[in-house]
Protein backbone atom coordinates (compact mmCIF):
# COMPACT_ATOMS: atom_id res chain seq x y z
CA UNK A 1 0.00 0.00 0.00
CA UNK A 2 2.55 2.59 0.94
CA UNK A 3 4.55 1.95 -1.86
CA UNK A 4 1.56 1.47 -4.36
CA UNK A 5 0.83 5.32 -2.69
CA UNK A 6 4.17 7.42 -3.31
CA UNK A 7 4.19 5.90 -6.89
CA UNK A 8 0.93 7.01 -7.51
CA UNK A 9 1.35 10.57 -5.92
CA UNK A 10 4.45 10.71 -8.06
CA UNK A 11 3.97 9.14 -11.38
CA UNK A 12 0.39 8.95 -11.02
CA UNK A 13 -0.34 12.55 -9.66
CA UNK A 14 2.19 14.85 -10.50
CA UNK A 15 3.48 12.94 -14.00
CA UNK A 16 0.73 14.01 -15.43
CA UNK A 17 0.59 17.54 -14.39
CA UNK A 18 3.75 18.21 -15.31
CA UNK A 19 2.55 16.76 -19.13
CA UNK A 20 0.02 19.07 -19.03
CA UNK A 21 2.18 21.66 -18.09
CA UNK A 22 4.97 20.77 -20.23
CA UNK A 23 2.76 20.33 -23.51
CA UNK A 24 1.27 23.83 -23.40
CA UNK A 25 4.80 25.44 -22.63
CA UNK A 26 6.16 23.86 -25.11
CA UNK A 27 3.93 24.96 -27.36
CA UNK A 28 4.50 28.65 -26.58
CA UNK A 29 8.16 28.76 -26.04
CA UNK A 30 8.20 27.05 -30.03
CA UNK A 31 4.99 27.72 -31.46
CA UNK A 32 4.78 24.18 -32.96
CA UNK A 33 1.91 21.57 -31.81
CA UNK A 34 3.19 18.94 -29.15
CA UNK A 35 0.20 16.75 -29.13
CA UNK A 36 -3.54 16.44 -29.87
CA UNK A 37 -6.24 14.64 -31.13
CA UNK A 38 -5.06 10.80 -31.66
CA UNK A 39 -1.90 11.26 -30.17
CA UNK A 40 -3.05 12.91 -27.06
CA UNK A 41 -5.84 10.43 -26.41
CA UNK A 42 -3.16 7.36 -27.07
CA UNK A 43 -0.68 9.21 -24.40
CA UNK A 44 -4.19 9.67 -22.42
CA UNK A 45 -4.87 5.91 -22.62
CA UNK A 46 -1.56 4.95 -21.45
CA UNK A 47 -1.51 6.71 -18.44
CA UNK A 48 -5.38 5.43 -17.32
CA UNK A 49 -4.46 2.06 -18.01
CA UNK A 50 -1.36 2.07 -15.76
CA UNK A 51 -3.61 3.59 -13.19
CA UNK A 52 -6.06 1.53 -13.51
CA UNK A 53 -3.75 -1.67 -13.47
CA UNK A 54 -1.77 -0.88 -10.82
CA UNK A 55 -4.71 -0.38 -8.62
CA UNK A 56 -4.92 -4.37 -8.70
CA UNK A 57 -1.57 -4.66 -6.84
CA UNK A 58 1.11 -7.06 -8.06
CA UNK A 59 -1.56 -8.97 -10.33
CA UNK A 60 -0.58 -6.83 -13.48
CA UNK A 61 2.45 -4.30 -11.99
CA UNK A 62 4.59 -5.37 -15.29
CA UNK A 63 2.25 -4.26 -17.64
CA UNK A 64 1.17 -1.35 -15.43
CA UNK A 65 4.90 -0.44 -15.46
CA UNK A 66 5.11 -1.05 -19.41
CA UNK A 67 1.85 1.58 -20.15
CA UNK A 68 3.22 4.21 -17.65
CA UNK A 69 6.55 3.97 -19.36
CA UNK A 70 4.97 4.25 -22.52
CA UNK A 71 2.96 7.71 -21.99
CA UNK A 72 6.57 9.03 -20.40
CA UNK A 73 8.38 8.06 -23.41
CA UNK A 74 5.31 9.35 -25.89
CA UNK A 75 5.43 12.88 -23.96
CA UNK A 76 9.28 13.16 -24.03
CA UNK A 77 9.26 12.83 -28.08
CA UNK A 78 6.17 15.18 -27.91
CA UNK A 79 8.00 17.73 -26.01
CA UNK A 80 11.47 16.96 -27.46
CA UNK A 81 10.63 17.23 -30.85
CA UNK A 82 9.36 21.07 -31.51
CA UNK A 83 12.66 21.99 -29.24
CA UNK A 84 14.90 20.72 -31.26
CA UNK A 85 13.48 22.05 -34.60
CA UNK A 86 13.77 25.04 -33.06
CA UNK A 87 16.75 24.41 -31.03
CA UNK A 88 15.79 25.84 -27.84
CA UNK A 89 18.69 24.10 -26.28
CA UNK A 90 18.60 25.43 -22.89
CA UNK A 91 14.94 24.10 -22.53
CA UNK A 92 16.70 20.74 -23.28
CA UNK A 93 17.37 20.99 -19.54
CA UNK A 94 13.64 20.75 -18.62
CA UNK A 95 13.06 17.80 -21.32
CA UNK A 96 16.60 16.03 -19.45
CA UNK A 97 14.69 15.73 -16.12
CA UNK A 98 11.55 14.28 -17.86
CA UNK A 99 14.11 11.39 -18.94
CA UNK A 100 15.42 11.31 -15.94
CA UNK A 101 11.63 10.86 -14.56
CA UNK A 102 11.06 7.64 -17.05
CA UNK A 103 14.72 6.60 -16.18
CA UNK A 104 13.57 5.97 -12.70
CA UNK A 105 10.09 4.70 -13.07
CA UNK A 106 11.61 2.11 -15.24
CA UNK A 107 13.71 1.45 -12.01
CA UNK A 108 10.60 1.03 -10.08
CA UNK A 109 8.75 -1.21 -12.63
CA UNK A 110 12.25 -3.52 -12.13
CA UNK A 111 12.37 -3.49 -8.76
CA UNK A 112 8.74 -4.23 -8.19
CA UNK A 113 9.21 -7.35 -10.72
CA UNK A 114 12.34 -8.33 -8.32
CA UNK A 115 14.94 -7.89 -11.02
CA UNK A 116 16.62 -4.81 -9.07
CA UNK A 117 17.74 -4.66 -5.53
CA UNK A 118 16.78 -1.58 -4.44
CA UNK A 119 15.00 -0.23 -7.21
CA UNK A 120 11.54 0.47 -5.78
CA UNK A 121 13.66 3.21 -3.13
CA UNK A 122 15.54 4.28 -5.92
CA UNK A 123 12.44 5.08 -8.28
CA UNK A 124 10.31 6.49 -5.43
CA UNK A 125 12.89 8.98 -4.29
CA UNK A 126 14.33 10.11 -7.35
CA UNK A 127 11.16 10.38 -8.67
CA UNK A 128 10.31 12.60 -5.64
CA UNK A 129 13.46 14.72 -6.13
CA UNK A 130 13.33 15.22 -9.81
CA UNK A 131 10.22 16.79 -9.56
CA UNK A 132 11.35 19.13 -6.83
CA UNK A 133 14.22 19.90 -9.32
CA UNK A 134 12.08 20.34 -12.37
CA UNK A 135 10.13 22.68 -10.29
CA UNK A 136 13.03 24.76 -9.49
CA UNK A 137 14.20 25.09 -13.00
CA UNK A 138 10.87 26.20 -14.35
CA UNK A 139 10.03 28.22 -10.94
CA UNK A 140 12.84 30.22 -11.11
CA UNK A 141 12.00 32.50 -13.83
CA UNK A 142 7.72 31.43 -13.67
CA UNK A 143 7.11 32.61 -10.61
CA UNK A 144 8.72 35.65 -10.71
CA UNK A 145 7.21 35.89 -14.18
CA UNK A 146 3.72 35.70 -12.52
CA UNK A 147 4.22 38.02 -9.57
CA UNK A 148 5.29 41.01 -11.87
CA UNK A 149 2.80 40.84 -14.06
CA UNK A 150 -0.16 39.99 -11.83
CA UNK A 151 0.00 42.17 -8.32
CA UNK A 152 -1.55 45.03 -9.76
CA UNK A 153 1.46 47.51 -9.76
CA UNK A 154 5.19 47.92 -10.98
CA UNK A 155 7.15 45.63 -8.98
CA UNK A 156 10.90 45.08 -10.04
CA UNK A 157 12.40 41.29 -9.18
CA UNK A 158 16.12 40.62 -10.07
CA UNK A 159 17.16 36.81 -9.90
CA UNK A 160 20.75 36.56 -9.56
CA UNK A 161 23.24 34.26 -11.31
CA UNK A 162 25.16 32.90 -8.75
CA UNK A 163 21.60 31.86 -7.09
CA UNK A 164 20.63 29.93 -9.97
CA UNK A 165 24.22 28.58 -10.54
CA UNK A 166 24.69 27.65 -6.70
CA UNK A 167 20.88 25.93 -6.19
CA UNK A 168 21.91 24.21 -9.65
CA UNK A 169 25.46 22.84 -8.05
CA UNK A 170 24.14 22.39 -5.06
CA UNK A 171 20.72 20.40 -6.04
CA UNK A 172 22.39 18.40 -7.98
CA UNK A 173 25.19 17.05 -5.01
CA UNK A 174 21.86 16.98 -2.61
CA UNK A 175 20.17 14.70 -5.36
CA UNK A 176 23.66 12.47 -5.77
CA UNK A 177 24.19 11.78 -1.77
CA UNK A 178 20.04 11.45 -0.94
CA UNK A 179 20.56 8.42 -3.08
CA UNK A 180 23.50 6.76 -2.63
CA UNK A 181 23.31 7.62 1.21
CA UNK A 182 26.73 8.11 1.00
CA UNK A 183 28.74 11.20 3.58
CA UNK A 184 25.34 12.14 5.78
CA UNK A 185 26.95 15.10 7.16
CA UNK A 186 27.84 16.38 4.01
CA UNK A 187 24.07 16.15 2.43
CA UNK A 188 22.55 17.42 5.63
CA UNK A 189 25.10 20.44 4.77
CA UNK A 190 24.04 20.50 1.70
CA UNK A 191 20.41 20.37 2.30
CA UNK A 192 20.71 23.37 4.75
CA UNK A 193 22.17 25.49 2.67
CA UNK A 194 19.72 25.02 0.02
CA UNK A 195 17.43 26.30 2.45
CA UNK A 196 19.66 29.17 2.73
CA UNK A 197 19.54 30.19 -0.97
CA UNK A 198 16.03 29.52 -1.29
CA UNK A 199 15.10 31.56 1.43
CA UNK A 200 17.00 34.37 0.07
CA UNK A 201 15.02 33.88 -3.23
CA UNK A 202 12.07 33.81 -1.09
CA UNK A 203 13.01 37.23 0.08
CA UNK A 204 13.38 38.71 -3.40
CA UNK A 205 10.29 37.57 -4.88
CA UNK A 206 8.22 38.89 -1.84
CA UNK A 207 5.95 41.88 -2.17
CA UNK A 208 3.12 42.40 -0.32
CA UNK A 209 0.49 42.35 -3.37
CA UNK A 210 0.66 38.61 -4.13
CA UNK A 211 -1.34 38.04 -0.31
CA UNK A 212 -4.48 39.64 -1.82
CA UNK A 213 -3.88 36.84 -5.04
CA UNK A 214 -5.04 33.51 -4.19
CA UNK A 215 -3.27 32.07 -7.56
CA UNK A 216 0.31 33.87 -6.79
CA UNK A 217 0.28 33.04 -3.03
CA UNK A 218 -0.17 29.72 -3.75
CA UNK A 219 2.66 29.59 -5.74
CA UNK A 220 4.42 31.59 -3.30
CA UNK A 221 3.74 28.96 -0.20
CA UNK A 222 4.87 26.00 -2.19
CA UNK A 223 7.91 27.66 -2.36
CA UNK A 224 8.29 28.33 1.46
CA UNK A 225 7.47 24.46 2.02
CA UNK A 226 10.08 23.15 -0.45
CA UNK A 227 12.65 25.49 1.29
CA UNK A 228 11.06 24.01 4.74
CA UNK A 229 11.81 20.79 3.67
CA UNK A 230 15.29 21.45 2.66
CA UNK A 231 15.92 22.83 6.38
CA UNK A 232 14.18 19.38 7.50
CA UNK A 233 16.47 17.45 5.66
CA UNK A 234 19.22 19.00 7.33
CA UNK A 235 17.58 18.65 10.94
CA UNK A 236 17.10 15.04 10.55
CA UNK A 237 20.89 14.73 9.99
CA UNK A 238 21.78 16.60 13.11
CA UNK A 239 18.67 16.99 15.33
CA UNK A 240 17.15 13.46 14.18
CA UNK A 241 14.12 14.89 12.88
CA UNK A 242 12.54 12.22 10.71
CA UNK A 243 13.28 12.15 7.13
CA UNK A 244 9.60 11.34 5.62
CA UNK A 245 8.31 15.02 7.45
CA UNK A 246 10.98 16.03 4.81
CA UNK A 247 9.30 14.23 2.32
CA UNK A 248 5.57 15.23 2.89
CA UNK A 249 7.10 18.79 3.11
CA UNK A 250 8.79 18.41 -0.50
CA UNK A 251 5.11 16.24 -1.51
CA UNK A 252 1.82 17.71 0.21
CA UNK A 253 3.48 21.31 0.44
CA UNK A 254 5.80 21.76 -2.60
CA UNK A 255 4.43 19.84 -5.12
CA UNK A 256 0.28 19.67 -4.25
CA UNK A 257 -0.12 23.34 -3.72
CA UNK A 258 2.37 24.18 -7.18
CA UNK A 259 0.36 21.99 -8.50
CA UNK A 260 -2.86 23.39 -7.35
CA UNK A 261 -2.00 26.63 -8.31
CA UNK A 262 -1.25 26.23 -12.06
CA UNK A 263 -3.94 23.82 -12.48
CA UNK A 264 -6.16 26.74 -11.33
CA UNK A 265 -4.29 29.33 -13.11
CA UNK A 266 -4.12 26.96 -16.51
CA UNK A 267 -8.03 26.38 -16.32
CA UNK A 268 -9.15 29.66 -15.82
CA UNK A 269 -6.70 31.20 -18.44
CA UNK A 270 -7.33 28.61 -20.89
CA UNK A 271 -10.99 29.09 -20.83
CA UNK A 272 -11.29 32.88 -21.89
CA UNK A 273 -11.78 33.63 -17.86
CA UNK A 274 -9.82 36.73 -15.81
CA UNK A 275 -7.19 35.22 -14.09
CA UNK A 276 -6.88 37.97 -11.50
CA UNK A 277 -10.50 37.39 -10.56
CA UNK A 278 -10.56 33.54 -9.73
CA UNK A 279 -13.84 31.78 -7.98
CA UNK A 280 -13.64 32.39 -4.09
CA UNK A 281 -13.65 28.84 -3.94
CA UNK A 282 -10.41 28.46 -4.99
CA UNK A 283 -8.71 30.27 -2.08
CA UNK A 284 -10.79 28.03 0.03
CA UNK A 285 -9.16 24.89 -1.63
CA UNK A 286 -5.72 26.48 -1.20
CA UNK A 287 -6.05 26.80 2.01
CA UNK A 288 -6.94 23.69 3.01
CA UNK A 289 -4.25 22.38 1.13
CA UNK A 290 -2.09 24.44 3.11
CA UNK A 291 -3.38 23.13 6.27
CA UNK A 292 -3.10 19.46 4.90
CA UNK A 293 0.39 20.28 4.45
CA UNK A 294 0.82 21.69 8.14
CA UNK A 295 -1.44 18.55 9.82
CA UNK A 296 0.80 16.41 7.60
CA UNK A 297 4.26 17.93 8.60
CA UNK A 298 4.27 20.44 11.11
CA UNK A 299 2.19 18.90 13.52
CA UNK A 300 3.75 15.03 13.92
CA UNK A 301 6.94 17.82 14.26
CA UNK A 302 5.31 19.09 17.28
CA UNK A 303 3.23 16.46 18.82
CA UNK A 304 4.70 13.10 17.45
CA UNK A 305 2.58 10.91 19.60
CA UNK A 306 -0.68 11.67 17.31
CA UNK A 307 1.01 10.74 14.09
CA UNK A 308 -1.88 8.18 12.81
CA UNK A 309 -4.09 11.01 14.01
CA UNK A 310 -2.37 13.80 11.72
CA UNK A 311 -1.90 11.35 8.49
CA UNK A 312 -5.50 10.46 8.61
CA UNK A 313 -6.87 13.98 9.08
CA UNK A 314 -4.31 15.41 6.29
CA UNK A 315 -5.53 12.07 3.71
CA UNK A 316 -9.34 13.90 4.74
CA UNK A 317 -8.25 17.07 3.79
CA UNK A 318 -6.08 16.22 0.57
CA UNK A 319 -9.76 14.53 -0.89
CA UNK A 320 -11.70 17.08 0.10
CA UNK A 321 -9.33 19.71 -1.51
CA UNK A 322 -9.31 17.71 -4.50
CA UNK A 323 -12.91 16.91 -4.55
CA UNK A 324 -13.86 20.68 -4.15
CA UNK A 325 -11.31 21.51 -6.93
CA UNK A 326 -13.35 19.51 -9.47
CA UNK A 327 -16.39 20.80 -8.32
CA UNK A 328 -15.33 24.28 -9.76
CA UNK A 329 -13.13 23.44 -12.75
CA UNK A 330 -14.91 20.69 -14.31
CA UNK A 331 -17.63 23.03 -15.25
CA UNK A 332 -15.43 25.01 -17.33
CA UNK A 333 -13.50 22.54 -18.66
CA UNK A 334 -16.42 21.17 -20.18
CA UNK A 335 -18.16 24.18 -21.50
CA UNK A 336 -17.22 26.55 -24.14
CA UNK A 337 -14.51 29.73 -23.76
CA UNK A 338 -16.60 32.06 -22.25
CA UNK A 339 -14.75 34.70 -24.67
CA UNK A 340 -16.50 32.38 -27.73
CA UNK A 341 -19.53 32.30 -26.32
Amino acid sequence: ILQWHAHEMIYGYAMVVVAGFLLTAVTNWTGQTTSTGRSLMLMFFFWGLARTLYMFGSDYALVAGIADLAFMGQLILAITLPIVRQKLWMRMAVVSKVILLLVFNGLFVLGAQGALDGGIELGLYGGLYLLIGLILTIGKNLVPFFITRGVGYSVSITNFRWLDIASLVLFLGFFILQLSQYAPLLAGGIAGLLFAINAIRLAQWHTVGIWGKPLLWGLYVSYMFICFGFLLFALHYFADVSKFLAIHAFAVGGIGLITLSMMSRVTIGHTGRDISAPPHATRIALGLLILCAVVRVLMPLLYPGYLLNWTVLAFALWIAVFTLFVCIYAPMLMASRVDQG
